[in-house]
């Protein structure tokens, strides 16, 4: 099986690196993170190509962001999220499920904010120091 050229993928150390999984002795992502919670949870399906190599597309990553806010942040144990993500799948698409509005609040909250911030830059800077 190819990638399909049109549809941007991460593979495993670019999105370790993107969710800031990184081990703190070595400094090094922490891949390892990823492929156990692939075992753990059924919602995370990346394409699998040659050599055992794992691809996420656009709706893993979000739901791999969704399984680490959870964990990482709220603190909740695997069986915790896993269930919040049944009773995701039974809500029927009803904004019902509190957990995930608060995280996609913090998430536009963050982008906010770099996005304020790199606004800022340029004022100050101007367009011809911008990276």
């Amino acid at each position: 099986m190819k990638l399909n050229k049109t549809k941007s993928y991460l593979d495993i150390t670019e999105l370790s690196i993107k969710l800031d999984l990184i081990n703190k002795k070595t400094n090094k992502p922490a891949t390892y993170i990823l492929r156990f919670w692939e075992k753990k949870f059924n919602e995370i399906k990346p394409l699998i190509l040659k050599g055992n190599r794992r691809y996420y597309d656009n709706k893993q990553v979000s739901i791999i962001k969704f399984i680490k806010h959870l964990l990482k942040d709220k603190g909740l144990t695997i069986n915790g999220v896993k269930k919040i993500l049944r009773e995701k799948k039974n809500i029927d698409g009803s904004r019902k499920n509190n957990i995930e509005e608060e995280y996609f609040k913090i998430n536009i909250k963050n982008k906010s904010k770099k996005i304020l911030k790199r606004l800022n830059e340029l004022k100050r800077n101007g367009k011809k120091n911008s990276h």
